[in-house]
């Protein structure tokens, strides 16, 4: 039985087909905002924000592995955000700027295998259903749970706004638009 049967036969629908669809097009909106660009257009901020392309896909990478973690870990796998010192806080940072020695090549090869990573977990889930309680973070409910179908939803939401970003940063560069 294939990925897509069997979540056919978990849900009834083809639910799982539905998520990953919509996850693989806003990670191509994503990607496709680095189109023929130097390491150094990529690392460019273009607006007032500290937002560049390449640091919005590390930290889209990074985002997605995590709460790949938490499906199958639960909070365990993710900080406590109540501790969380400067220091962690200007590491998180970083996620959002290509550093000395950080090629896009690299950045985008990393988010590819994250992606591999989260559709092979998403097609071998038992339960779509299963559910963790949240990690520790001033922006949560504290006894809210969330299930590997919530997750998913986030990380597309998530991807999408962020290849909004990408898309105006992009067009600041050199003009070019993703659509239209």
């Amino acid at each position: 039985m294939n990925a897509n049967e069997t979540a056919t036969a978990n849900t009834g629908s083809d639910e799982r087909a539905d998520l990953l669809e919509a996850l693989g097009k806003q990670r191509h909106f994503l990607r496709f905002t680095t189109r023929d660009l130097t390491d150094e257009q990529a690392g460019q901020r273009t607006t007032a924000s500290e937002l560049c392309l390449g640091g919005l896909i590390k930290h889209v990478t990074s985002v997605e592995r995590g709460w790949a973690a938490f499906i199958v870990e639960g909070a365990a796998a993710m900080p406590d955000f109540n501790k969380m010192t400067e220091a962690d806080f200007a590491k998180r940072a970083d996620e959002f700027k290509m550093l000395p020695g950080e090629t896009l090549a690299d950045v985008l090869d990393a988010y590819e295998k994250v992606a591999t990573d989260t559709d092979e977990l998403v097609a071998s889930l038992p339960d779509l259903g299963a559910a963790h309680a949240l990690p520790k973070a001033p922006w949560f409910d504290a006894d809210a749970k969330w299930s590997a179908r919530r997750v998913l939803m986030h990380i597309v939401a998530e991807t999408a706004q962020h290849a909004g970003h990408a898309d105006i940063i992009r067009e600041a560069l050199d003009g070019s638009k993703s659509m239209g």
